[in-house]
Order: structure tokens, then sequence, then C-alpha cells
């Protein structure tokens, strides 16, 4: 069968992402066996819920740590990158409350599991960082900044930063949005259609003929407030950044495109509010360049859209979870209609005042 080029790179882009696959759990025990041997840990394994590898928390007598198995489908290279960009943050900013991965006995990263087909997995151990995501907790527009100037830190210090797996491509890195078109297919409401053709329409019209010219570097690319650990009676609030499971070399200002996506609409009234106020903190930072910063809502509207297509892509591949993601899928709608409905030029401004404020 002929399939568009446009089809063959989001098959083949999703296929890089690990969005096409699925795996059996990994055996519990296996993964016991693995940490008594090569890390002298035994305990409590507690599977947790993940997207793609297999997460477990390790509770010992004396301390807990988190327990990652790397899908199948992943790359060592790709596991090494993560790997590699955290122990960078260590050695570089050891002041920065990045989540530390565990050396083995004899003093290695990782460990790698040969399964019975012949495809190797990847076990790490990290520490276990204690207390709520910013998503379980309700963030005043002070602390979201401050939440925004931990990015901004974390950007700055991978500034040096390189890795020959860093150029892997992702579906989620926004970049890509603007071919991934062939999505609108899976969406079955048209008036969800129509706002996606709408942010389509902006990206193009604003972000595509720039992408060759945006600053780029080594990005977390994932700091939603699921990753980010948060105690709301410290001074500094954040107290773990987590999770770099999808990190790679792209545009700069697509780092906190993702968070900005994640808080749109959060204040129906003011949907842009928590999101312009966490640019506002990775500015002081940070500074986005003066001409890039109107392309920034640009890209959290991409981000946000993105996250609903793919939902109703799995959808359509998952028809036993059907209902559940497309109600899951539901809000992120309602938020890009919220978001929308505010003039770009508006939010500019806002963001461009906050700018000035700092620099």
């Amino acid at each position: 069968m002929n399939t568009s080029p446009a089809a063959d790179f989001a098959r083949r882009l999703f296929e890089e992402s690990g969005l096409t696959s699925s795996h059996e759990p990994i055996d519990v025990v296996l993964v016991s066996s693995f940490l008594e041997k090569h890390y002298g840990l035994n305990g409590r394994l507690g599977r947790l819920a993940t997207e793609k590898d297999d997460t477990f928390r390790l509770r010992t007598d004396t301390s807990d740590h988190l327990v990652k198995v790397s899908p199948p489908n992943e790359t060592e290279a790709v596991v090494d990158l993560q790997t590699a960009a955290m122990r960078f943050l260590e050695n570089a900013a050891p002041q920065l409350p990045v989540q530390r991965v565990k050396l083995t006995a004899a003093g290695e990263d990782s460990v790698p599991i040969r399964l019975n087909d012949g495809r190797a997995r990847i076990l790490r151990v990290f520490e276990f960082i204690a207390g709520p995501v910013m998503a379980q907790t309700s963030p005043d527009v002070e602390q979201l900044a401050m939440a925004g100037e931990m990015l901004g830190r974390v950007d700055e210090a991978l500034k040096a930063f390189t890795h020959p797996a860093d150029r892997r491509r992702l579906a989620w890195d926004i970049r890509h949005f603007h071919r991934l078109t062939g999505l609108l297919e899976y969406t079955p409401v048209p008036e969800h259609r129509r706002m996606a053709e709408t942010v389509f329409s902006h990206f193009d019209a604003a972000v595509v003929p720039r992408l060759g010219d945006l600053e780029t570097q080594v990005i977390h690319g994932d700091f939603s407030p699921y990753n980010i650990v948060v105690d709301q009676k410290s001074d500094h609030f954040v107290t773990g950044v987590i999770d770099f499971g999808d990190t790679m070399r792209s545009a700069v200002i697509f780092d906190p495109a993702v968070p900005m996506a994640n808080l749109l609409g959060s204040t129906p009234d003011h949907p842009w509010r928590d999101a312009c106020a966490f640019v506002a903190g990775y500015q002081r930072v940070r500074p986005v360049r003066a001409s890039e910063l109107p392309l920034l809502p640009v890209a959290a509207l991409a981000r946000l859209t993105l996250r609903a297509l793919i939902t109703n892509w799995r959808a359509q591949r998952a028809p036993e979870r059907r209902e559940y993601l497309l109600e899951h899928a539901k809000d992120d709608w309602i938020n890009v209609e919220r978001s929308l409905a505010v003039g770009l030029d508006e939010v500019v401004a806002h963001l461009e005042e906050a700018r000035h404020g700092h620099s």
C-alpha cells in the first residue's frame, strides 16, 4: 500500500519515539535479583505507572530509590544520553536538585538486561526524591516563577553539554509539529480539528520559517508539572527535577513551551496567566531572545495540541482504552479553545513586559 511522505515521516517518528510498540512488563523477581547482584540492594519493589519504561519504587530499611528499566525499543545510546545529561548537571551545577544516578558496585551507571528474544533493556537506579509533584499542588504565581527559574538554571547549565545521541528524533519535539498534520484524520470531533488547523496555521506562519535559525542546545524536553518535585513550605519551592527521558538537542524556546502548554487554561478566566508567570521566572535566569519571544506562545499551543492529537491517535490504536483516552484528551481541547480565545499579540506583550522587568 502506498502511503504519503507525511504519513511515512509520522510512522518513522512515532516508531523512533517508542509510541508504536508495547512490551510485557518486566518480571519483578528478575529486577530484584539484578538489584541485589549489581547494587547490593534489597527491599520492597512497588511498580509505578509510567508511559514507556518499567519504573519501581524500592524501599529499603535505610532509604528509598527509584528503579527504571528502559523499554526494549530504546537504544542504549539514547539511555546513555539521558544518564550523561544528569551526570553532567551533577558535576557542572551540583547545587541544582537534579535527581542523582546511583552507581553499581562495579562503578557503572547502569546494568544491561538481555531478554530471551535477544533484545537489551537497561536498568538504572536513582535517588528517590520524596514529596508531591507540582501537578498535585496549587502553586501561586511566584511559585510558578520559581519553577520557571529552575528550568532556566537547568538550561543554562546544559549549554555546554553534548552527546553523540543528542540529535535523536522524538515525536514530542515541537520542531516536528508542522509535519504531523496527518494526525488530524484521527480526531473525531470537527471542532477539535478546526482548532488544530488554526494552531497548525499559526505554527506554519510564525515558527516554521525560523526553525533553521533558532538558538539550540540540549534541553530537558519534558519539564512538566509531573516532573517537578516541590515543597510548598520551602523558600525555593522546587526540591527535585526528575525524568530526563525526553532529553534532546532542540530549540531552547521549546523547553519552556512544554510547561507553558501544561499550564494553559488552568485559570479559565485568564488562560495564559500561569504560563506567563512561569516564563517570567524562566527569563530571570535565561532571557529568551527578543526575536524568539513571539514564537513562544505558538510553540506552547503547538505542544498542547500535539498532546491532544497523539492521545486521539492512541485511542484509535487501542479500542479497549478509547473512552479513557478520549476523555483524557477532552481537557486539552478545552484548554486549546480557551487559549485561542486570547489574542497572541496580547500574550506576547505580557511576556515582553516581564522580560523588560528583568533585563
